[in-house]
């Protein structure tokens, strides 16, 4: 039995899934079995995968939703630690796989989740939710069930008792990540397990991630409301926060406007997402929305040398998420 399966969703991403693959052959876990989902890809995402060892497991893109593709790959594993990564990430030190199962040495921790942070392609305010969502710090069992599938590990015997709910149109993570924690389970944030996550999207394809996440938050917790006051509240606090972040950096100019833009998509999507389905605690608002306080020490350097990649940089063009179109 491997040491960890990791589950991969993938759909046109050839541009992305050579340098996710490479940097799992530099990881210190090297008995690890590699599971691609793919969505019906058109381009070489296939063909570029099986020149690493990889298994491959086929969805049709009309059966696609993000819960039912987790559900195949991680039927699939035969590890009881199972990895899941997007295919437009790749890691940033070669422990990052140790340090991102490690907590589930804790029989009460059920779903462990690493730091993201963007790339060069990257939106600025993209930057910022980052920082905001996948601080510096680790926590061993955070008090909310936010987590991020993009990056994360769980038990496969407690996927077996919950799968993915393969109806909601996004957020499956955090719904399963509420599930286990009404038995008892913990959520554990690892910052040691750090990936670069690659988001290339227009702004209609930022608009349309939020308002599905929306969509999926009110179905998640339906008693909670997303109300205009709130989009416009929100979009002002974080423009606010972005822009003092942008002239700390001397990018003020450049990036002002792109800032007012992104915002407008992430909030916008998100009240209309909930005028279409619905709901949101206190806590998770905080914790998905808000500006997070700057930092009051810096992040400890790390012992360990980065893996050095050496293919070629990511192509600027537009690039949809892990999903059909």
């Amino acid at each position: 039995m491997p040491v960890c399966s990791i589950v991969i969703r993938a759909y046109n991403e050839e541009k992305h899934i050579g340098r996710l693959l490479s940097g799992i052959t530099h990881q210190t876990i090297a008995d690890v079995q590699i599971i691609l989902v793919d969505s019906g890809s058109t381009d070489s995402t296939v063909a570029i995968a099986r020149t690493y060892p990889v298994e491959v497991v086929s969805i049709r893109p009309q059966e696609f939703t993000f819960g039912r593709s987790l559900n195949l790959g991680v039927a699939a594993a035969r590890a009881e630690r199972v990895v899941i990564a997007s295919a437009h990430v790749y890691p940033v030190y070669p422990d990052w796989l140790e340090r991102l199962i490690e907590p589930l040495d804790d029989p009460q921790i059920a779903l462990a989740y690493g730091k993201q942070r963007g790339a060069e392609t990257s939106h600025f305010s993209e930057h910022q939710v980052f920082q905001q969502w996948f601080p510096d710090h680790s926590v061993h069992r955070q008090p909310h069930p936010f987590c991020n599938n993009a990056n994360a590990a769980i038990r496969r015997a407690l996927w077996e008792q919950q799968p993915y709910d393969e109806l909601i149109p996004a957020l499956e993570d955090l719904d399963w990540a509420r599930r286990a924690a009404a038995q008892g389970y913990g959520v554990s944030y690892v910052a040691e397990a750090e990936i670069i996550h690659v988001h290339q999207e227009t702004w209609r394809g930022v608009y349309n991630r939020y308002r599905r996440e929306g969509m999926a938050f009110k179905q998640i917790y339906p008693q909670e409301q997303f109300h205009f006051m709130d989009f416009w509240r929100l979009w002002r606090a974080n423009v606010r926060a972005d822009w003092r972040a942008a002239a700390r950096q001397g990018l003020w100019l450049r990036e002002a406007g792109r800032i007012m833009r992104f915002r407008f998509s992430q909030f916008w999507g998100t009240y209309q997402g909930y005028r279409q389905s619905g709901p949101l605690t206190w806590p998770l608002k905080q914790a998905f929305y808000y500006p997070r306080p700057l930092a009051e020490q810096p992040p400890a350097p790390r012992p360990v040398e980065p893996i050095r990649y050496t293919a070629p940089p990511v192509s600027k063009e537009d690039k949809p998420d892990d999903r059909p179109a």
